[in-house]
C-alpha cells in the first residue's frame, strides 16, 4: 500500500474512533441533560400549581377539593399524603396508580426515576406549605418522550459528524497528497543520483522537514558529482604523472640495452633513471599516505605538543633550503601554547605548507602561531606571486600543482591531516607580504570525534 493510502486510512480510522467515542459520550450525556432539564421544568410547573392552589384554598383540608382543577391541567401527577402514605388523587387511572404504588417507594425522596412496567418516568416532588401537612405534588414525565428528543438530537448530530468527517477526509487527502507528492518526486531524484544523472537533477518544491531533506539530497548530489569529477581528474593526473617518468626510464633503458648511447650518455641516462625512479617512489609513497588517511582515520597517536618547540623543529628542517635560496624565514609563537594532536601527522601537514611557501617565495616567509577562543591558528605567508582566483578553488585537490611544484600531493595531504584532526585549512592572499597565505586552525585537543581508536 502506498504511503498516501496508508496515511489516509490511518487518519480515517482515527477519525472514526474519535467520532464514535464522542458520539457515545454525547448520546449518554444528552439524556442526563434532558432529565435534569425536565426535572427543572416539572419543578417550575409544580411551584406554579402550588402557588395557585395556596391562593385559592386557605385550609389544607380543602386540598381534597382540587380534583377537578388538576384534571384540567393535562399532567401526569399524584397528590400524595406522606403522613397517611397514600395517594389522595391522580390524573391517571386507579389501576395505574396501584401499579406505581407497588413498584416504587413513594416515601423515598431521593429516587427521581420511577418504574412502571417496562417504562420509566422522571419525577419531581413539590411540597405544600406548611410541611407539617405532609401533602406533596408528584409530577411525572415518561422517559420515552425524552429518548425521542435524544434520538432526534443524535440523528442531527450524526449528520453533522458525517458532513464533518467527509470534509476532514477530503482535507486529509489534500494534505497527504501535498505531503507525499514531494517524497515521490524526491524518490525519482534519488534514482537519478543512483544512476549518476547529476545533470538531470531538479529542485523540488516542499516545506518543513521535507524541504530540509530535499536540500540535503541536492547538496549530496552536488558533492557526489564533484567527488566523481575529482576522482576522474585524480586518475587522469595520476596516470599522467606516472606515465611521464616511466616513459623517460623506458627510453633510456631501451637505449642502453640497444647500445645506442656512448659511455658518457649511458652514465647520464642512468642518473636520469635513478632521479625518475626516486620521483616515482615519492609520488607512490604520497599516494599511499593519502589512501591511508582516507581509509584508516582511526590510527591517531595523540600526544601533548609544545608549539614553540614544534615550530622550531620545522624551521630547523627548512633552514638549509632557506639559506640556499637566500630567503628570510620569520617565526612567531604568541605565548606558551600547547596542543594535543598526532605530532607526526601534524608535522607532515605544517611542513608541507611551509616548504610550499619556500618554493614560491621571493625573499621572505612568515610563520605565526596564536591562540584564539580555544583554537590554535597557524598562519604561513610568503611574498611570492600568490594564488590566482582560478586556482583557489582547486589548490587542495590532488595532482594540482603550480609552476615549480613537485608531485601536486603536498597540499592535499596537509588538508587530509588537518581535517582528520577536526581542523580547517584555508588559502588566500597575504595582506602583509603580498603573496600566498595559508591558515590552519585546530582545536586545542584535536582528537578525532566518534568511535575512533586512539593509540597511546
Amino acid at each position: 500500500m502506498k504511503l498516501q493510502s496508508q496515511l489516509n486510512a490511518a487518519f480515517t480510522a482515527l477519525l472514526l474512533v474519535i467520532m464514535t467515542t464522542a458520539g457515545l459520550v454525547i448520546y449518554s450525556l444528552v439524556l442526563d441533560v434532558l432529565i435534569q432539564d425536565e426535572q427543572r421544568q416539572l419543578a417550575e410547573t409544580g411551584e406554579l400549581l402550588i402557588s395557585f392552589l395556596s391562593e385559592q384554598y386557605d385550609d389544607a383540608s380543602e386540598y381534597r377539593n382540587i380534583d377537578d382543577f388538576l384534571k384540567d391541567q393535562e399532567l401526569q401527577l399524584f397528590l400524595y399524603d406522606r403522613n397517611l402514605d397514600t395517594v389522595l388523587f391522580s390524573t391517571m387511572s386507579i389501576s395505574v396508580v396501584n401499579e406505581f404504588f407497588q413498584e416504587n417507594n413513594f416515601e423515598d425522596n431521593e429516587e427521581t426515576l420511577w418504574q412502571h412496567g417496562n417504562d420509566r418516568f422522571v419525577t419531581q416532588r413539590i411540597i405544600f406549605s406548611p410541611e407539617q401537612s405532609g401533602m406533596e405534588l408528584i409530577l411525572l414525565t415518561p422517559i420515552n418522550d425524552l429518548r425521542a428528543v435524544q434520538q432526534n438530537f443524535f440523528f442531527r448530530l450524526a449528520w453533522v459528524f458525517l458532513i464533518g468527517a467527509l470534509a476532514a477526509v477530503i482535507l486529509s487527502y489534500y494534505m497527504t497528497n501535498k505531503l507525499v507528492t514531494p517524497l515521490s518526486l524526491l524518490k525519482k531524484e534519488l534514482k537519478k543520483v543512483e544512476n549518476r544523472q547529476f545533470d538531470q537533477m531538479k529542485r523540488i518544491r516542499a516545506s518543513g522537514e521535507i524541504k530540509e531533506v530535499e536540500q540535503s539530497v541536492y547538496e549530496m548530489s552536488q558533492t557526489l558529482e564533484q567527488y566523481m569529477k575529482s576522482q576522474q581528474t585524480f586518475f587522469q593526473n595520476a596516470s599522467h604523472e606516472l606515465k611521464t617518468p616511466l616513459m623517460t626510464i623506458q627510453g633510456y633503458a631501451e637505449g642502453i640495452r640497444d647500445g645506442i648511447f656512448d659511455e658518457k650518455d649511458t652514465e647520464k641516462g642512468l642518473d636520469v633513471m635513478v632521479t625518475e625512479v626516486n620521483r616515482l617512489k615519492k609520488i607512490i609513497n604520497e599516494m599511499i599516505l593519502l589512501a591511508k588517511l582516507d581509509s584508516q582515520p582511526d590510527v591517531y597517536e595523540e600526544t601533548e605538543i609544545d608549539v614553540q618547540a614544534f615550530v622550531d623543529g620545522i624551521v630547523s628542517k627548512a633552514l638549509p633550503i632557506v639559506n640556499e635560496n637566500k630567503l628570510d624565514l620569520h617565526q612567531k609563537v604568541d605565548g606558551s601554547i600547547t596542543i594535543h594532536a598526532d605530532e607526526e601527522k601534524l608535522l607532515r601537514a605544517v611542513s608541507n605548507v611551509v616548504f610550499n611557501a619556500i618554493r614560491y617565495a621571493n625573499k621572505e616567509i612568515s610563520i605565526h602561531v596564536y591562540k584564539k577562543k580555544n583554537m590554535i591558528f597557524f598562519d604561513i605567508e610568503d611574498d611570492g606571486k600568490g594564488i590566482t582566483e582560478e586556482d583557489l578553488d582547486k589548490i587542495f585537490h590532488r595532482f594540482i600543482k603550480g609552476k615549480g611544484g613537485e608531485t601536486g600531493l603536498g597540499l592535499a595531504i596537509a588538508r587530509a591531516i588537518i581535517e582528520q584532526s577536526n581542523g580547517k585549512i584555508y588559502a588566500g592572499q597575504s595582506k602583509k607580504l603580498g603573496g600566498a597565505k595559508f591558515t590552519m586552525c585546530l582545536p586545542v585537543s584535536s582528537k578525532p570525534k566518534g568511535n575512533k581508536k586512539i593509540k597511546s
